[in-house]
């Protein structure tokens, strides 16, 4: 009889750690109806809930809330890191049957392959583990959608089959997981599959390519639609031999799963630095990594989103909130808080260590969140850190709220913690080139985006003023720092699948991606509403770019908006707003004149290299200041304020 072990965290549950260091799981979708149907068979945990007894005797509490009778058997719940094969060793000897003949559940690509190495069998989701049982191979799928035929018909296929979607591409193209049986029952309903490789221990990425593709010059008499089909195959091929050139020599890294949105869709074996691919000429956030999420396709954020946007503000901030706004968010603010982040500054006052980086396997990356916390609780606001794994380091998100009880949806200020300084150019002791180490090199990040974070930060302190003045916002008001940005939109894509699992409502996110870079008498805001998808988030998130543009001219006259829609925007799909466009949300993302490819470009030079410091001659503070007042009056007029 097979032995099934779950991972929990992103794998059966969301997990969330709150100010008071309760500790909460909420069941991901499809996970509590596929526990129920194997019933009979003996279920345990591999996890990892940090070290020491107290941590795990929290999970375990948190495990029995969230999956009361589910995981009965004491000596198949494993605690623990599991980064080397001997957890993976006591889970089999705990079981007492041959190690083929146990089964680890996990999301984490790189977990799987440990599991591998003891003798377990693999599945990288709930939905495929009988599948795993039984032999029966899990496939990288795409799934077309012929005319007439919506998401929501193929959300109620895949729904009730073997099939997990991991990227909606368009109304035509979806990217899955599915195992033989998921894509019959896909045909049967109408759908197309076209079967790509097995999922197996890999993980999905988007790698977008840049350069231009001309078309041959025999098909220039061709429909539009045929030289665009040619075109995206010849940039899909393109990124592929490049990307494959990068990674020789690590064996079969690499395979294509066709073409992509810009790009080409990547199955990356476990551990393959998908993410320091860099091709020449690419834009910023061209590599997009994709987790499975089965409600992705119900896009649940879009019922709403029309209530909500036309609920906006369609007139000027009020002169009040414009008031509060310039006495809250200042140039003193701004840098004082970018050089506690970037290291020009102790991270906290009063203290000794200055940070040297916030890279994702950095260890300042932990301390910078906990400090991020700690300032957002001494405002009064409810903290909480949505914690996840990538690449073995437990990293979170910082999450800091006020609660409006019955708020029609909750107003998200957001940037990204982490940095990174993979661009620079770095020696060995004997100055021979190296590659970029996270571990020793430093990544202050003061633009990108430590700028985003300080901004963040004086908007919660602008919020704690005016309730702390008597005033009271409508709507929820959230800020958030998403963390692992730089590698594909984890965190961020971790966080909004959480929320809507939860079934949150959101009203609008306004998501900061470096907004000091400022060089040649530039003085110009991008607003990027275009989302990838057509449809009702597309138009809230240009009616939220318009509610934006009325704050800053509003509270910081002298910047010029640019106002950025469609989905030809550079910036669609490359900075977090874009995991909430995948789930039907009104969002949109604000930079320094840096993702619309003009030139010349007035944002910084030092992007994603040491030299991104506080006292890089690129970085303005006065400028930041600008955005960072318009973005806060925005959200705060969104709030009700």
């Amino acid at each position: 009889m097979s032995v099934l072990f779950f991972d929990i965290g992103a794998t059966l549950a969301d997990v969330s750690f709150e100010d008071d260091g309760s500790l909460t799981f909420r069941p991901r979708p499809r996970v509590v109806e596929v526990l129920t149907a194997l019933a009979g068979v003996r279920k345990g945990i591999i996890s990892n809930p940090g070290a020491g007894d107290a941590a795990r005797e929290r999970a375990r509490a948190a495990l029995d809330a969230a999956f009361a009778g589910q995981f009965t058997e004491a000596a198949l719940l494993h605690w623990g890191p599991k980064t080397e094969r001997g957890i993976f060793d006591g889970a089999i000897a705990s079981a007492g049957v041959p190690a083929d003949s146990c089964v680890f559940v996990g999301e984490d690509p790189d977990e799987r392959t440990v599991a591998r190495t003891a003798g377990l069998r693999t599945a990288a989701h709930p939905v495929f583990a009988q599948a795993a049982v039984e032999g029966r191979p899990v496939l990288w799928t795409r799934i077309g959608l012929p005319g007439g035929r919506g998401l929501a018909e193929l959300d109620a296929v895949a729904n009730g089959a073997e099939v997990v979607p991991v990227h909606v591409a368009s109304d035509r193209l979806v990217l899955a997981m599915a195992s033989e049986r998921g894509a019959s029952a896909l045909r049967q309903a109408g759908f197309t599959t076209d079967p790509r490789g097995s999922v197996e221990e890999t993980a999905a990425f988007l790698l977008r390519d840049d350069r231009p593709v001309p078309a041959p010059e025999a098909l220039a008499g061709e429909p539009p639609e045929a030289l665009a089909a040619v075109e995206s195959g010849l940039r899909a091929s393109a990124a592929f031999v490049f990307a494959s050139g990068e990674l020789a020599g690590a064996g079969p890294a690499l395979l294509s799963l066709g073409p992509a949105p810009g790009g080409v869709y990547l199955a990356a074996a476990a551990g393959v630095p998908v993410e320091g691919i860099h091709l020449p000429g690419a834009r910023p956030g061209h590599t997009e990594r994709l987790l499975p999420d089965p409600a992705l396709l119900s896009r649940p954020g879009e019922a709403p989103v029309r209530e909500t946007a036309a609920g906006f503000a369609p007139g000027a901030p009020s002169e009040e909130t414009v008031e509060a706004v310039r006495a809250a968010v200042t140039p003193e603010v701004m840098r004082a808080h970018v050089a506690r982040v970037s290291g020009a500054a102790p991270l906290v006052e009063g203290g000794a260590h200055t940070v040297r980086g916030r890279h994702a396997a950095g260890a300042d990356n932990v301390l910078v969140a906990q400090a991020l916390a700690g300032r957002f609780a001494a405002l009064g606001l409810t903290v909480r850190l949505r914690p996840f794994t990538w690449r073995g380091h437990r990293i979170a998100n910082v999450e800091a709220e006020h609660l409006v009880p019955g708020s029609d949806g909750a107003v998200l200020v957001t940037a990204h913690l982490d940095s990174t300084g993979d661009q620079g150019a770095y020696v060995d002791g004997a100055g021979v080139p190296r590659p970029y180490d996270p571990a020793a090199d430093p990544a202050p990040g003061a633009d990108d985006d430590g700028s985003g974070v300080a901004a963040v930060l004086a908007a919660a302190e602008c919020l704690a003023g005016l309730l702390a003045a008597g005033r009271h916002p409508a709507r929820t008001v959230r800020f958030v720092l998403f963390n692992a940005e730089e590698q594909g939109l984890v965190g961020s894509k971790v966080y909004a699948r959480a929320a809507a699992a939860a079934g949150e409502s959101i009203a609008g996110v306004l998501q900061m991606d470096m907004i000091a870079g400022r060089r040649d008498g530039g003085h110009t805001v991008e607003v990027h509403a275009g989302a990838a998808v057509a449809g009702p988030a597309a138009q809230a998130s240009e009616e939220l770019g318009e509610v934006l543009a009325r704050a800053v001219s509003a509270v910081s006259a002298g910047l010029t908006v640019e106002r950025i829609t469609g989905p030809g925007d550079p910036a669609a799909g490359r900075s977090d707003h874009a995991s909430f466009h995948e789930r039907g949300w009104a969002a949109v993302a604000v930079s320094e004149n840096f993702f619309d490819g003009a030139e010349p470009a007035s944002g910084t030079r030092q992007y994603h290299r040491p030299g991104d410091t506080l006292d890089d001659p690129d970085h303005d503070t006065g400028y930041a200041t600008d955005i960072a007042r318009g973005v806060t009056t925005a959200a705060l007029t969104l709030a009700g304020l």
